[in-house]
């Protein structure tokens, strides 16, 4: 019945349980002080994840639809733009920490996404996105005040990098998502990450001694299984129903969720102002969510305004309708 409305609710519950878990890779990292660079630790994460997803999505008709010409360039530019995002993100995890990371890195995204949305796929970004995008980024900058200590410039650039990585990636899986059956993304987005572990090899290669240590190994699984395999099938499934900025917006649930799980598991103390910023970022994705729920109801009302009509003025599917009972009477008239 209500079809359409499920539908937006549905992605939008998508995302944000992808960005939850997405959320968890920051402090996963701190807390299993592994040995091994960023750059190694992230194409490690997509090989496995990939490989995951693949032996569950992947299968021969799906490489058949690579010959199409519409689906090999994004789904290059996906590839690349995760495998730049590994490297930015986790190398300014090291340097920066997993907070001020995750909310710089998530914090650029959404307005990464609706330029890159604008300018790829002409994409109007109306005055509910604008809204929601400054209240969630202005959400992100309270979280940053309560640190006060000194910010290294590489790491805050590497972060700043990583954000305009994910707004790429996210404007171009949207792009599969309208070329393609729904039943493909998934299977694309192994291939994307696969392909995106590749510049990341050398980097493997040299780090691969770290993979004597529990904790390492321990780490990639968690990074590769859940934070990758299962966060980039349910992100691809909610992005084929709604739009490439509303991700991006919900995205901001990501540092969101590291600020919490600092605060439960790694017992950081977060002050009024860091609160104040996690109730902004709620209120931006709040706002985010409506315009795509009243779509979907003003949806279907027309639909059900369009069936009354047809009913009203065609009769019952199963009836004639008063034309043709008139019709029929006059017929009868002029035989009798």
């Amino acid at each position: 019945m209500d079809t359409q409305k499920d539908g937006a609710a549905f992605g939008v519950g998508l995302v944000l349980v992808t960005a939850v878990l997405w959320g968890t890779v920051g402090p996963a990292q701190v807390l299993a002080s592994s040995p091994m660079t960023p750059a190694a630790l992230g194409g490690w994460r997509l090989l496995a994840g990939g490989l995951v997803l693949g032996v569950f999505t992947v299968r021969p008709k799906t490489m058949r639809i690579l010959a199409a010409p519409t689906i090999v360039r994004p789904l290059l530019v996906c590839a690349l733009s995760t495998s730049v995002y590994q490297a930015a993100f986790l190398g300014s995890v090291a340097r920066t920490g997993a907070a001020l990371a995750t909310v710089v890195a998530l914090g650029t995204a959404p307005v990464a996404t609706g330029l890159c949305a604008r300018w790829v796929t002409g994409e109007r970004m109306g005055p509910a996105w604008s809204a929601s995008t400054v209240a969630a980024v202005a959400g992100c900058g309270l979280l940053l005040a309560p640190g006060g200590s000194r910010v290294d410039p590489l790491g805050l650039f590497l972060a700043v990098a990583a954000g305009t990585c994910y707004g790429l990636y996210t404007v171009s899986a949207k792009q599969l998502a309208t070329t393609t059956t729904n039943a493909h993304l998934p299977a694309l987005s192994a291939l994307s990450l696969l392909v995106g572990s590749l510049p990341l090899l050398p980097w493997m290669i040299n780090g691969a001694a770290a993979m004597r240590d529990g904790a390492t190994l321990g780490l990639i699984a968690w990074l590769g299984v859940v934070t990758t395999a299962a966060a980039y099938w349910l992100f691809t499934l909610g992005l084929s129903r709604v739009r490439a900025t509303t991700a991006g917006t919900l995205s901001l649930a990501e540092p969101l969720a590291a600020a919490l799980i600092g605060a439960l598991l790694l017992h950081e103390r977060l002050s009024a102002s860091a609160w104040a910023g996690c109730a902004l970022i709620l209120l931006g994705m709040v706002t985010t969510c409506l315009p795509s729920l009243t779509r979907g109801r003003s949806s279907v009302r027309a639909t059900h305004t369009a069936r009354n009509r047809r009913t009203t003025f065609a009769g019952h599917p199963e009836q004639p309708g008063r034309g043709e009972v008139c019709a029929g009477q006059s017929e009868a008239s002029t035989k009798s």
